[in-house]
């Protein structure tokens, strides 16, 4: 199914609505105040039928000056612009303001339509308007567009205009469904007995009636009540159709020009954006770090402030890397376009493409690996674009480089493998939820061995007598994600560059040596259970001897082998009890704590922790007052 949105530009008075009225038969100018100094002020919305079956939706736009900023509001997302001229004017201020945000926003295709040649009776008139025309479009992206007279007052034109239009939108491919629907919201109103109303242009993906979705930057969600194309209603809507929703549930002082009307989860707000910027040839002064500025994109207005990158001021006419600081949350995605406008006194400065949507942090202003890194996102292959991306923000999730790309998800999904197979890109699988998932930059693996080394070098100086550190304090030092942390910590035992156990982590090649003294101690340690074998010392009595340090080494090490909160078994004492206990339950069928304390001429204490331990590590299974033998247990 065709759907296209087109819009007007133009100076005021030279005849857009008017245009409009004779395409569709409707009135765009819907207030009082417009119909009575026969001026847009607002938005105007039309819909007409092409001579190819197709009905496009209309954007009317204001041409003052004073409304130039709701102009702006209308002629983001379109498909195609007709750019309004009066024949018996010509190129007015305006007309090349419009002309320049045309231009900035790289609206893909448009006509020029040559209005009130009625007025002009001169035929040399409109040749030298005409020529005037093609030089003022030299170089932006109406260079090429048809050129069409029209006289809106007697319908002079306006079936040759309507077959252009037609001709001019039959190569325009579809709006592509990526499955993740954006509507800004370029009016919002509310009628008797339905209640709050959002119109504007979706893209990105499809609604349905029913659908929950998410009012943003405030995070609201309800239901679509009902959804009408040109005054129908529909039960589904598509990406690049002209949408009227009946919003449930909410009042209208909760809804604001500007606001994204989207899925729930799909996208969020930013107030920090990495983007490139073309300051205009005619503006007055040079573009400062720090400037105020008015950033607009969709259907939204935000103020904020520009960190110049790169550059010390931007000259008239040149590009440069920004980042965007604003005063409230825009919701955008890479790739849309914006423009720039000064505060005060109001003017048109630029615009350009964004790079990055959710910019973590403030940059090195002269940093050239910023620069470096902004260069591949913006003019690099689709598979370096998302590696730049992964590499600025490892991990990321599957996920989210599915919704930030401005791929469909099978051009995405080519890329990430190419990636993958190229190992600069590593896929943390902690999920079964394949979108879940982490994409990891090689860039960033190397960047968290450093680390790890790091915070283990310093371990091992602070700890001599430990045999690593313990993995819970590693990964709250790495401030990691439980799941992700195992992922990087076995991939990274895997690679031979750490060594672990299920417990603790080391730098590879590192082992606890012993000094003279300690070596002393622990040797005397070890005597104390000689002679006491099944009687042994106490933990405590152990680390009063030999010191706690030296205590968690033996244990470490497996010389010694704790049981339970106060009782220890030197190594080969503890060994030889589990095979012997293995094979006296083989030749007996069970033992019972009194047979244990009998055979080894111990304690009741000693006879029950042992026993109990050889429950816990499932060796022994109880049963009453018998232990047997733990389904598949051998003797070592």
């Amino acid at each position: 199914m065709l759907t296209h949105v087109i819009g007007t530009a133009g100076h005021v008075d030279h005849g857009k609505s008017t245009l409009v009225t004779a395409l569709t038969g409707i009135n765009p100018d819907r207030l009082k105040e417009e119909q009575a100094r026969e001026m847009t002020i607002e938005l105007g919305f039309a819909w007409c039928e092409l001579p190819s079956g197709e009905e496009v939706g209309i954007v009317d736009v204001p041409g003052h000056r004073d409304f130039i900023e709701n102009m702006l509001a209308g002629i983001g997302g379109i498909d195609a612009v007709l750019f309004v001229i009066a024949a018996d004017e010509g190129i007015m201020p305006q007309t090349r303001e419009h002309l320049a945000i045309v231009d900035l926003l790289r609206v893909p295709r448009g006509i020029i339509v040559l209005t009130k040649t009625d007025l002009v009776q001169d035929p040399d008139w409109l040749a030298l308007m005409e020529d005037e025309i093609c030089t003022a479009m030299q170089g932006t992206v109406l260079a090429d567009a048809p050129l069409v007279r029209v006289s809106a007052r007697n319908g002079i034109g306006i079936v040759e205009l309507k077959q252009v239009l037609a001709n001019t939108l039959a190569d325009t491919p579809q709006r592509m469904d990526i499955g993740a629907p954006r509507l800004p919201a370029d009016r919002v109103f509310s009628m008797p007995g339905f209640g709050t109303i959002v119109t504007g242009t979706l893209s990105n993906g499809t609604f349905h009636t029913g659908d929950e979705i998410e009012l943003l930057p405030s995070g609201l969600t309800c239901r679509i009540r009902g959804l009408q194309n040109h005054k129908h209603k529909v039960d589904a809507a598509h990406p690049g159709q002209r949408l009227a929703i009946n919003l449930g549930g909410v009042a209208l002082e909760d809804v604001h020009r500007g606001d994204v009307v989207t899925k729930p989860g799909t996208y969020h707000p930013s107030r920090r954006l990495d983007v490139q910027f073309e300051l205009l040839p005619d503006v007055l002064n040079p573009l400062k770090h720090r400037d105020a500025v008015k950033f607009f994109i969709g259907s939204s207005e935000v103020q904020g402030s520009i960190r110049l990158l790169g550059v010390e001021e931007l000259l008239p006419g040149r590009q440069a890397f920004l980042q965007l600081e604003l005063a409230g949350p825009v919701v955008t995605q890479k790739g849309d376009r914006f423009i720039l406008r000064r505060p005060s006194p109001g003017e048109t400065l630029g615009g350009g493409t964004v790079i990055e949507v959710h910019a973590t942090r403030r940059y090195k202003r002269f940093s050239t690996d910023v620069i470096d890194s902004l260069e591949k996102k913006i003019s690099g292959s689709s598979a370096e674009r998302l590696l730049a991306i992964i590499q600025a923000e490892s991990p990321v999730l599957v996920e989210d480089i599915y919704k930030r790309s401005t791929l469909d998800a099978e051009e995405t999904r080519k890329d990430l493998i190419q990636l993958l197979e190229q190992g600069t890109v590593h896929l943390a699988a902690i999920s079964e939820n394949e979108k879940l998932n982490y994409l990891l930059a090689d860039t960033y693996l190397v960047t968290v061995i450093e680390q790890v080394n790091t915070v283990l070098a310093k371990y091992h100086v602070a700890n001599p007598l430990r045999s690593g550190m313990p993995r819970e304090e590693l990964r709250s030092k790495l401030k990691q994600t439980p799941k992700l942390f195992v992922f990087l910590i076995e991939k990274l035992i895997g690679q031979g560059v750490i060594a672990g156990s299920s417990q603790v982590v080391w730098q590879s090649g590192f082992e606890v040596r012993l000094n003279p003294v300690q070596q002393k101690a622990a040797t005397g340690l070890l005597g104390l259970f000689k002679d006491n074998r099944f009687t042994p010392p106490s933990v405590k009595e152990c680390q009063d001897f030999g010191g706690f340090a030296l205590y968690h080494v033996m244990i470490e090490k497996g010389d010694l082998v704790q049981v339970n909160d106060d009782i220890v078994f030197d190594g080969k004492t503890y060994q030889f009890l589990r095979d012997d206990v293995i094979r006296h339950i083989q030749d007996n069928g069970s033992i019972t704590v009194a047979d244990f304390r009998d055979k080894y001429q111990t304690t009741r204490k000693y006879a029950l922790a042992m026993l109990e331990h050889f429950d816990a590590i499932n060796i022994t299974k109880r049963d009453g007052d018998l232990r047997r033998l733990a389904r598949g247990i051998k003797s070592s």
